[in-house]
């Protein structure tokens, strides 16, 4: 890996806050990343918790590997214990409301066409253009199915969508909203409540994709009154690749809404094998079939990580990560064609910030063989986030150095 030769910007300063950091001895509860590695990406894949494998190896070989099929039965209800943990610890919600399983896409679709179901006459469903592409390509066929019509409102790429312009594109023909809480790109962050109650004056309701957000910021979906929302874990959850998604959906709305892919487990009577499908009054409506019990166990390390951290101290180490980042990024990597491409207002933002490079796309790689691990976004966009458990001050520093001088080196090289 390379190292820089110049001095590294604002070191000492770097110490001290490290040295202040009431979070700092949650670095040690990861597995380790290679040697001088710099890990900047945890909204694309949160790192390993050093509880996971021993999680995972008690289950396969004491519950599998012991119990054979009679373990089964230990597992029916873990959809739901694992969505009643993540209610408690992330997103202000009640026992009942959330469930775990399938992926962040097959919920969405799940609760776009429950929220259509549920404002009949009405069969327009709104989605914004920088929303993240699974998104749009669900709804599109959510609207498509139900005759209706996807209306796509723009967005800023850089600050995030204004309200007003929400506001315009709501009418009586609008069923459901779909937004992305902290925009995958950008990093700019919704005021939950405002847009809340914007769709629901307007008679629709609102579906929250939070996959850039749980585990990112305090979320508080009851108080807001959110009617639907999905999301991944393997993100800033650090459940591990290919983790199931959360499902939420409001208490009120359980006997008002049903889902389109009906299978045994959302049946009332799961065991019973009746000939017909009857829905669970409850939040297990949404589910559909056996879960992944491996996937969904591993949740529960990184969910211990955050709730032993409290969201109120990942949050303020967060933005205190990111400003320090905008700082030292404004003297060092601006002179070299770097553009912040994201709010400058941390309190404005996800857990991530987000630069503008023409030449990102080859950069990136050059950053990785260096040694600082970051993630390239279309069109031309490097976004940077130090996972707050996992990140000391004293790593930004380094990356900031390591990222200038391999830009330096390539605009030597391609003039």
């Amino acid at each position: 890996m390379t190292t820089t030769s110049h001095p590294l910007p604002q070191l000492d300063r770097a110490r001290r806050l490290d040295a202040a950091d009431p979070l700092a001895p949650f670095r040690d509860r990861f597995h380790p990343v290679p040697e001088d590695a710099l890990f900047l990406n945890g909204a694309s894949l949160g790192r390993l918790p050093s509880a996971t494998p021993a999680l995972l190896d008690e289950l396969v070989r004491g519950g599998w590997g012991d119990n054979l099929a009679q373990a089964r039965t230990q597992w029916l209800d873990l959809p739901q214990r694992m969505g009643d943990r993540i209610a408690e610890v992330l997103l202000g919600a009640e026992p009942g409301e959330v469930v775990a399983g399938d992926c962040t896409s097959v919920n969405l679709y799940k609760l776009a066409v429950a929220a259509l179901r549920a404002r009949p006459g009405r069969t327009t469903v709104v989605v914004d253009d920088d929303n993240f592409p699974t998104d749009r390509y669900v709804l599109a066929g959510v609207a498509a199915d139900a005759g209706g019509e996807l209306r796509t409102i723009h967005t800023d790429i850089d600050q995030g969508l204004d309200l007003a312009t929400l506001r315009a594109a709501l009418d009586d023909t609008v069923a459901v909203v779909c937004l992305s809480l902290v925009s995958p790109r950008s990093g700019a962050l919704l005021d939950m409540a405002a847009v809340t109650e914007a769709v629901h004056s307007a008679g629709a309701l609102i579906l929250w994709d939070l996959s850039h957000a749980v585990g990112a910021v305090p979320i508080q979906l009851n108080a807001c009154g959110a009617d639907f929302a999905a999301g991944s874990t393997y993100k800033h959850l650090m459940a591990g690749p290919g983790a199931p998604a959360l499902l939420y959906v409001r208490r009120a709305l359980h006997d008002l809404t049903t889902q389109p892919i009906q299978g045994w487990y959302g049946h009332r009577e799961q065991l019973a094998m009746r000939p017909g499908y009857d829905p669970d009054p409850t939040i297990r409506r949404f589910l559909t079939g056996s879960p992944p019990v491996l996937s969904l166990t591993a949740i529960g390390a990184g969910l211990d990580l955050l709730a032993e951290a409290g969201m109120d101290r990942v949050r303020a180490k967060s933005l205190a990560l990111t400003a320090f980042f905008q700082e030292l990024a404004e003297r060092e990597l601006l002179p070299h064609g770097f553009r912040l491409a994201g709010p400058p207002d941390p309190a404005q933002r996800g857990a991530h910030l987000t630069y503008e490079h023409r030449a990102a796309r080859e950069l990136v790689p050059l950053f990785a063989a260096a040694g600082v691990f970051v993630d390239h976004s279309l069109p031309d966009r490097i976004r940077i986030t130090p996972a707050p458990l996992s990140t000391r001050f004293t790593d930004l520093p380094r990356a900031i150095a390591r990222i200038r001088d391999v830009t330096i080196r390539h605009e030597r090289k391609t003039g």
